[in-house]
């Protein structure tokens, strides 16, 4: 058994991240990510999202827009016209976390060429091939 920080325990972990996973699992979503990328620009409307992301259902979308919501990331406007329009808009905290998202799709590009060269080498220092696990 290590020698290491004794001090912590497994519950502890667990009780410190519990609230920080629950949010990152939230915001880190394939779905909401792709929702605040798409809303980052300006007030956007359903079927706009719905059409700039692909492979979305239509269910999806209005879970993951509506949780958004709840978790105070977007704001729904709906507007009494006919048709109905409504605009989803980012948050000041949505928007803080969408330079968060560009400073890291901006190191993943600064970075995907080592990565890969360094999954390569890693497959082949250990007879692994594509279709590994």
């Amino acid at each position: 058994m290590s020698q290491g920080n004794t001090r912590v325990t497994t519950q502890v972990v667990h009780a410190q991240a519990c609230p920080v996973r629950e949010v990152l699992d939230r915001v880190a979503g394939k779905w909401s990510v792709l929702i605040i990328v798409a809303a980052a620009h300006g007030p956007i409307r359903f079927t706009e999202l719905e059409r700039s992301i692909e492979g979305i259902s239509r269910r999806m979308l209005t879970l993951t827009l509506r949780n958004l919501e709840r978790d105070g990331l977007l704001t729904r406007t709906a507007h009494a016209t006919v048709p109905p329009k409504v605009e989803y808009e980012l948050t000041p905290v949505a928007r803080e976390l969408h330079a968060s998202l560009l400073g890291l799709t901006d190191w993943a590009e600064r970075h995907r060429v080592t990565i890969a060269e360094s999954r390569a080498a890693y497959d082949d220092a250990h007879g692994r091939g594509l279709d590994a696990v």
